[in-house]
């Protein structure tokens, strides 16, 4: 892994952990895929590996990105969903070449082939946006409360009441918050 980089924020959905890669939209932007070796680490680490990948290469995965954001908001929020982003992960999705592989334990992975390029990669995970975004999958789309960042993220806790995209992030941030609000009114009284 490349050093000099924000941490990436993994989480069990491909999709809505891709979108991931640009946090606290609302706040101070940070952006995890910075460079195009940046995106080569975060695919490798998600199962996605490919040799290289270009300038060109980096903006179609920002392009990608954000259309899944843009969709998973729309989603999470019941609106509809816009026409451009749509249309940016089915071309994504089309255009990708991967073999889905059933493992031992009975679960789907995808595979690449070794000439694979980043346009495969992006195949797999505009098509693992298309299956949250249309409902195919047991969980809900929803956006994190905390207010710099509304992240869409994919809950599937039993409840379905998931607050944060990440609990070791904006969940903590928040309650950090919380806690403080409450020392400063004990000191006050």
């Amino acid at each position: 892994m490349r050093t000099g980089f924000p941490d990436f924020r993994l989480g069990s959905v491909l999709a809505t952990s891709f979108t991931g890669t640009l946090s606290e939209r609302h706040g101070n932007a940070v952006e995890r895929i910075p460079t195009p070796h940046r995106l080569v680490d975060w695919l490798a680490v998600n199962g996605l590996a490919v040799d290289s990948c270009t300038t060109a290469q980096l903006e179609l995965a920002r392009e990608l990105r954000e259309s899944i954001h843009a969709a998973a908001t729309a989603a999470a929020l019941q609106d509809a969903l816009p026409a451009s982003a749509v249309q940016i992960i089915n071309d994504r999705s089309a255009q990708g070449r991967a073999a889905a592989i059933l493992t031992p334990e009975g679960t789907r992975r995808w595979q690449l082939s070794p000439a694979s390029c980043v346009e495969d990669a992006l195949g797999v995970i505009a098509a693992d946006a298309i299956s949250i975004i249309a409902g195919e999958r047991d969980g809900k789309l929803a956006l994190c409360a905390s207010p710099t960042c509304q992240a869409a993220f994919f809950d599937t806790s039993q409840s379905r009441t998931r607050k944060w995209c990440d609990m070791n992030t904006c969940g903590n941030r928040q309650k950090k918050a919380r806690f403080n609000a409450s020392q400063r009114r004990r000191s006050a009284e």
